[in-house]
């Protein structure tokens, strides 16, 4: 019998210490690094972090691109950090909430050649923490002497692959919550074994396993699903798609915590303080580091199997969540259109999705 943490734990661990502002080592395929958040570390570890040796910034070829920085690299550009700069500058590189007024960034170095395993991790850590993209970088000799000394968190990442598998789910509870769409409803209460946000289906009626079911994949959007926010049209198709199913008879709703398209709320709203300054939904989240969307619909698939359904009516305007059900077991009949919520505040916004997005609107 052992009390060892899992790598897995270990990484759910390391999210919270980057969310912190407290350093991690990483390793991967034998190399090691000190790894922190640029968003979060402050000047004293700045400065405990420069001990080990030159400090690189690593940031996503996306945001290399808007900085006009060579990445060298399909996956990660790591930047040179100059010794006499501090906080303020890896925030300015990272965060790019005063491009406009600060334009001049650089110039920039960035590393060429060698291993960049450890920043291609960081970054990816630095996502599932929902973070800024963006990770302080160090390499060392001995990563396990070096937490151990530290105290710090050591995740060996060594043989994981890039694309992971979708992590598994575990339902906790499900219990009868009536509706105003209809009083035959069930909430079912996923959670990740890793550690991440819990997800929710929404169960009308009780749907044939044996036939397809009206279904719909619903990120959380708490602007639009709960302020009523009129920038996007979220809200008015959480309202409909519930509606559909209560006329229905029957149907499930996925309620996936995969809040701005999978970057969380706090970088979500960073993205539409860019769209104040007059880019678009998919301009804005490049500039911040990320893709168009940082979504995984495996958990849909996912939930959908262990809930014993095989096929869908799926309620969509996004033909990547149809490919994706097919791709993972998940055969899709008919896709059902849902267009509602167009107004004079997300007209834009829609049509950025079709345009940029492939959503059929």
């Amino acid at each position: 019998m052992t009390l060892k943490p899992t790598q897995t734990e270990l990484t759910a661990r390391a999210r919270a210490d980057l969310r912190m502002g407290l350093p991690v080592v990483l390793e991967i395929g034998g190399h090691a690094g000190l790894v922190a958040a640029a968003e979060t570390v402050d000047a004293g570890r700045l400065g405990d972090l420069r001990g080990f040796g030159p400090l690189l910034l690593a940031i996503t070829p996306r945001r290399a691109a808007t900085l006009k920085a060579r990445a060298y690299s399909d996956h990660v550009a790591r930047v040179h950090v100059p010794r006499d700069e501090g906080v303020e500058w890896v925030l300015g590189v990272a965060d790019p909430k005063d491009d406009l007024m600060k334009p001049m960034k650089g110039p920039l170095m960035t590393e060429r050649g060698g291993d960049e395993g450890v920043a291609r991790a960081a970054i990816a850590l630095a996502k599932s923490a929902m973070l800024l993209p963006a990770a302080l970088v160090v390499p060392v000799d001995n990563g396990a002497e070096v937490a151990l000394s530290h105290g710090l968190t050591r995740v060996d990442l060594t043989g994981r692959p890039d694309d992971p598998p979708v992590t598994a789910m575990e339902e906790v509870v499900s219990a009868c919550v009536p509706l105003e769409v209809s009083e035959a409803g069930r909430l079912h209460i996923f959670r990740p074994v890793d550690g991440g946000e819990e997800h929710y289906a929404v169960e009308i009626g009780r749907p044939d396993r044996d036939h397809p079911v009206l279904a719909r994949l619903h990120s959380a959007c708490f602007t639009g699903d709960l302020l009523g926010s009129l920038k996007c049209d979220c809200g008015p198709q959480l309202r409909a798609a519930l509606a559909a199913m209560g006329e229905n008879g029957s149907g499930v709703l996925l309620y996936l915590n995969q809040e701005g398209r999978g970057i969380g709320l706090a970088n979500k709203m960073r993205a539409y303080s860019l769209q104040d300054q007059g880019f678009d939904t998919v301009e804005a989240n490049h500039r911040l580091g990320f893709e168009d969307d940082e979504r995984d619909f495996r958990i849909g698939s996912e939930i959908l199997a262990q809930m014993g359904f095989s096929a869908v009516r799926l309620m969509t305007n996004n033909p990547t969540k149809v490919a994706m059900m097919e791709a993972n077991g998940i055969a899709v009949t008919e896709r059902v259109p849902l267009q509602v919520g167009r107004g004079a505040h997300n007209t834009d916004y829609l049509d950025t999705k079709a345009a940029k997005s492939g959503h059929l609107l």
